[in-house]
């Protein structure tokens, strides 16, 4: 594990003292995530099992504030016993998780549903349907004893709405819905009487990701409906200025709903 500061310090900005992992760190909304929260004062625990792409994303995150708190693991979401082994690491190197910004992503589709391959089905089970469940069980009592945690996972529109040639997509994502909903009952249970949950549990609901290269690389499309990286780091980095009973156990829509 990579620290970038090890000091006493509390970070200045909306996020200074809380401390957010981010699994999935390395992809381009990973990255956009770790900048956002360095740059709003968060210490940031990321993860990715690209090992490369996790250092670029970090770079970036120390170029949008110098004074950052980033440490960055090289972890196989896939494995429980890793999951767990960095959740409980972040927990014991910092002294307390306040969130999990879930970005793992992975997409298959076919041209008519008939066409459907369901080898993408056991690659999307994985990629979006067991990872959600480790990072979930390894980080939901971290995140009650923060008292103010956030489990935030990214969907996608197509979870409501399926398409013919997304089935294995729609479906997996439709099951990471679900299982963010019922950790989000759980919070809700481990509320003491009359009080708020300790925790939120919520989804941010996209239509697709859009990057600044992807722009580049079609100057001439709208991308209609598209969200932004930057402006989904922004809606993540948003979720602690609300209080858990409003956060928890909603689909909060970053597109139009179809």
């Amino acid at each position: 594990m990579d620290v970038t500061r090890q000091d006493g310090e509390e970070q200045a900005g909306p996020l200074g003292g809380t401390v957010v992992a981010v699994a999935g760190a390395g992809g381009p909304a990973g990255a956009a995530a770790l900048r956002a929260l360095a740059a709003a004062g968060a210490t940031v625990a990321a993860a990715d099992a690209d090992a490369v792409r996790l250092a670029d994303a970090v770079h970036g995150a120390r170029e949008a504030r110098p004074d950052a708190r980033v440490t960055h693991t090289v972890v196989d979401l896939l494995d429980p016993a890793a999951t767990r082994d960095w959740a409980e690491r972040a927990e014991r190197e910092h002294g307390r998780i306040d969130g999990l910004v879930h970005l793992v992503g992975g997409w298959r589709g076919s041209r008519t549903f008939g066409q459907t391959d369901l080898a993408d089905w056991d690659l999307l089970h994985g990629l979006l349907i067991r990872t959600v469940q480790h990072t979930s069980l390894a980080f939901e009592e971290p995140l009650v004893r923060s008292g103010n945690g956030r489990f935030v996972l990214v969907s996608a529109a197509g979870a409501t709405h399926p398409t013919a040639g997304n089935a294995a997509y729609a479906a997996a994502k439709a099951a990471a819905e679900a299982w963010t909903l019922a950790l989000a009952d759980s919070f809700r249970r481990a509320a003491p009487q009359d009080g708020p949950p300790p925790a939120a549990a919520t989804v941010l609901v996209v239509k697709a990701l859009l990057t600044d290269a992807m722009r580049a690389e079609r100057p001439d499309r709208a991308f209609p409906g598209h969200t932004h990286v930057t402006d989904l780091a922004d809606a993540l980095t948003a979720q602690w200025s609300k209080p858990t009973p409003d956060v928890n156990g909603t689909r909060q829509w970053l597109t139009p709903r179809p």
